[in-house]
């Protein structure tokens, strides 16, 4: 008999009694978090004890805005606003900083590992905040499983996440050159510097980006009271029935 989420979620918990199970329904997903000096300790459980024979991918998060809203998707008269005030994550010009400050989070940085188990059927998400967001550090997961060599050097190129162990840990999509990691949330949507060919100098030359800052619409679910409405006909209906 296949064992249950729950189940799983429960073997978890006495196996691990100083980390945090967490169970999104209802889609069933599990994340184990653990703190940074035993992230390495639990994927070697993880695999040798839970069968968890692939890691296939290590991610890394910026939680800095998490859960802020600058969005008012409610029905009006007046339509759906698009107007955004102040300086949110990403919105500003490089060497400024977002506003909210008193919403930055307790922790900032966590790297992410996403395993699958073949002989059980099974994935589960397994995440460590690192302790120091100014120098945000975890172990390497390549002494467990070596294919995320190159997942750890995405995250620490995009991050700035230091993969403690890694054996080249080195950028792999930005240029060497490059200044800070651009999916940071306090890293400028409109990037820091801008390439154009010196026609006098014959070379390429980098300088300061030249245009404003502009505002990223994200995708949202507009509500729409013609929903509401369908339903309260149904409802109505049914009670004409009766």
């Amino acid at each position: 008999m296949t064992e249950t989420v729950n189940a799983f979620a429960e073997r978890l918990r006495a196996r691990f009694a100083e980390a945090v199970v967490i169970v999104a329904q209802p889609r069933g997903e599990v994340t184990l978090e653990t703190s940074a000096a035993g992230w390495l300790d639990a994927a070697r459980a993880l695999r040798d004890e839970f069968g968890f024979e692939q890691c296939v991918d290590v991610s890394g998060v910026d939680y800095l805005s998490y859960g802020s809203d600058e969005w008012d998707t409610d029905v009006s008269s007046e339509g759906f606003s698009r107007g955004v005030e102040g300086k949110s994550a990403g919105r500003f010009v490089w060497g400024e900083s977002p506003n909210g400050e008193a919403t930055a989070p307790a922790r900032r940085y966590a790297a992410v590992a996403h395993l699958l188990s073949y002989q059980h059927n099974r994935r589960l998400r397994l995440r460590a905040f690192a302790e120091n967001d100014d120098l945000p550090t975890v172990p390497s997961l390549t002494s467990i499983w070596p294919g995320v060599n190159w997942f750890e050097r995405e995250a620490f190129d995009l991050f700035g996440i230091v993969f403690d162990g890694h054996p080249d840990l080195r950028r792999i999509l930005t240029d060497y050159g490059f200044v800070g990691h651009p999916f940071r949330k306090d890293f400028p949507l409109i990037g820091n510097v801008e390439v154009r060919y010196d026609a006098e100098k014959k070379r390429v030359v980098y300088e300061p980006v030249s245009i404003e800052p502009r505002v990223g619409v994200p995708r949202v679910i507009r509500d729409d009271a013609r929903y509401q409405t369908a339903v309260g006909e149904a409802a109505q209906r049914a009670e004409v029935k009766k």
